[in-house]
């Protein structure tokens, strides 16, 4: 884990046992999203959502962090196979970056605050931290998603 004040990027990475473009897959898919997040807040998405993203695409989740909300996205960051990311509202990105690596693929994932219209409010709430917990457990279960497969 990685945490760059400076350039306001909280960066996790692991190993998973799949290649590049059957993550990708999942990552483009936000029906899948709830499968792999960490945070437990990523409920479903709305049905509304492309069933595969691309760049400058909108996609509503609905969310659960204590009460009930919904979250619209939209696609900033588009390379087949290798890296997606969106922006919502509050303007902090949420990134995957893909290298393939002998046997799998090394995932890297990013919360990028750089652009965040409540950085006082996160720093209060701890989100950089707890962001890191969540994005660990979220690779962890993408990870537990390719296993045996």
């Amino acid at each position: 884990m990685t945490h760059d004040t400076k350039a306001k990027i909280v960066s996790v990475e692991r190993f998973v046992p799949a290649a590049p473009g059957l993550i990708f897959e999942v990552l483009a898919d936000p029906r899948q999203h709830s499968k792999i997040d960490g945070s437990g807040s990523v409920k479903a998405a709305r049905v509304s959502a492309p069933p595969r993203l691309s760049l400058d695409a909108k996609f509503t989740m609905e969310m659960k962090m204590g009460f009930p909300y919904k979250m619209t996205n939209t696609v900033v960051e588009f390379e087949e196979n290798r890296r997606i990311a969106w922006r919502h509202l509050g303007g902090h990105i949420w990134r995957y970056i893909l290298e393939p690596v002998d046997s799998g693929t090394k995932v890297v994932e990013q919360f990028d605050y750089n652009g965040s219209k409540s950085i006082l409010i996160l720093k209060l709430r701890g989100s950089m931290k707890s962001n890191e917990k969540f994005m660990t457990k979220t690779l962890e279960n993408l990870e537990k998603h390719f296993a045996g497969k």
